[in-house]
């Protein structure tokens, strides 16, 4: 699943290419991918400009003259802007006849990705829920320290709790706690203020060389836009075999129900 660093490639990638496109029309292939009404949500696009382009944890959030379109990549979900005599597989579910001739094409194989329109001003500070961002002046080792009190989940399922920090997904918690040095299994009641710094510090610092490498490219995501993210050369230990920084053999651990990886040696 694409995680904040990608998403936010995809948005300023979609930001450079369709920036000020008008919606001429809109054809909904697979009704389940919008919620709501497909026909309703066509007509509700049509004529509509994208004008601003914004990112809430892992959902695109696209203002428009009358509208907000949200959607949510899930597994598979990507975007394609083509011409429309390329050719259409059967995975191509919504199609966004734009105003220069071209089409903004939204795939998505697993078709779990979900679309919606909402009104222009909708406010997404508390969206389904959604923690701080994790560059949000909230996001602070105050905030760690309180949110933890009295729970005993393991960190790596903290980092991945939605209502805790917004966007982080499987590959980035194991690097951040690989740099704090923090094991993924640890209780969350087990770790100092310092530690509680360094999660902050290293979170941002590794998201933000992330979108700057536009993402990570590995076998479970991919970019549709001419966007190659090579973060995935930086991982220390997530998908990898042994320590980038020790050198160890690295160990996996099912957490959640997720892979974790991480460094016996480093990660005390």
């Amino acid at each position: 699943m694409p995680e904040l660093p990608e998403v936010e490639t995809v948005l300023r990638t979609l930001e450079h290419m369709i920036a000020g496109r008008q919606i001429l029309s809109v054809t909904v292939r697979w009704p389940k991918t919008i919620e709501g009404d497909p026909d309703a949500f066509a007509q509700a696009l049509a004529g509509e400009h994208f004008n601003v382009f914004e990112r809430r944890g892992k959902y695109l959030v696209f203002r428009m003259d009358h509208v907000t379109l949200v959607s949510h990549l899930r597994m598979e979900g990507k975007y394609y802007v083509q011409q429309p005599e390329e050719p259409l597989d059967r995975h191509m579910h919504v199609l966004f006849d734009l105003d220069d001739g071209r089409q903004l094409r939204y795939r998505d194989t697993r078709k779990f990705g979900r679309m919606f329109i909402t009104g222009l001003e909708y406010d997404f500070s508390h969206f389904h829920d959604l923690g701080p961002e994790p560059f949000d002046e909230a996001f602070c080792p105050a905030y760690i320290h309180a949110y933890r009190k009295g729970k005993t989940q393991p960190l790596k399922s903290l980092l991945l709790d939605q209502s805790f920090v917004a966007g982080i997904g499987n590959i980035y918690a194991d690097e951040i706690l690989s740099a704090c040095a923090l094991r993924p299994g640890r209780s969350c009641r087990r770790i100092t203020r310092h530690d509680e710094e360094n999660i902050v510090r290293e979170t941002r610092r590794i998201l933000c060389e992330a979108i700057a490498a536009g993402g990570t490219t590995i076998r479970t995501y991919t970019s549709s836009l001419g966007v190659s993210g090579l973060f995935q050369n930086d991982c220390c230990v997530h998908e990898q075999k042994t320590c980038r920084r020790c050198g160890s053999e690295i160990h996996i651990k099912r957490i959640g129900g997720r892979s974790s990886y991480y460094c016996p040696v480093c990660q005390k």
